[in-house]
Parts: C-alpha cells; sequence; structure tokens
C-alpha cells in the first residue's frame, strides 16, 4: 500500500490529523485529506515535509 499518515507539526510536536491518507488535495490556504476508507478531512495549513519512505505527511497550520 502507498497511502500514508498525515500529521500537523504545533511547537515542534506531531499531531496526528489523519490515517491511511491517499488523496492529499491543496487549494488555496485549505488541504484536504481523504483516508482509504473515505474519511475526509480539511486543514487550514501548507504542506511541510512529505516523506514517501517513512509514509508520512507533515503539515504547517498557516
Amino acid at each position: 500500500m502507498c497511502e500514508s499518515n498525515a500529521y500537523l507539526v504545533k511547537d515542534g510536536k506531531e499531531e496526528l490529523v489523519l490515517e491511511s491518507v491517499e488523496l492529499l488535495e491543496a487549494s488555496g490556504q485549505e488541504i484536504k485529506l481523504v483516508s482509504l476508507f473515505g474519511e475526509e478531512k480539511r486543514v487550514k495549513g501548507r504542506v511541510k515535509q512529505l516523506s514517501l519512505v517513512e509514509h508520512k505527511i507533515l503539515l504547517e497550520p498557516l
């Protein structure tokens, strides 16, 4: 599988936003995340780091 977990980085700490993310869609200042199971979350922020090897998406709040 190629899905990743998404985390919001606040004060140097990673807070899990959504597991098994299979779709990330950026639009303006909002990021839409959709999991393999159809769960959807929206975050106001930007992508800080994407690690394909670690299956990890790090997001920064705006």
